[in-house]
């Protein structure tokens, strides 16, 4: 069975966990239609429009 020969220290420990928690951030469009940010192949909730198409009825307030 592999045993480590020495002990990892706390600052090798700690930089190497340091970069796991990172996420990316989700990318960010801009409607063709209304011009409002939504995620990438989603409707946009501003205008119900998804593909150049109405799929969502938004009821303007």
């Amino acid at each position: 069975m592999a045993v480590p020969k020495r002990k990892t220290s706390k600052a090798r420990r700690d930089k190497r966990r340091s970069s796991v928690w990172k996420l990316e951030t989700p990318g960010i469009v801009e409607c063709p239609n209304c011009g409002a940010y939504h995620l990438p192949h989603r409707a946009c909730k501003a205008c119900g429009m998804y593909n150049g198409r109405q799929v969502i009825n938004v009821d303007a307030e």
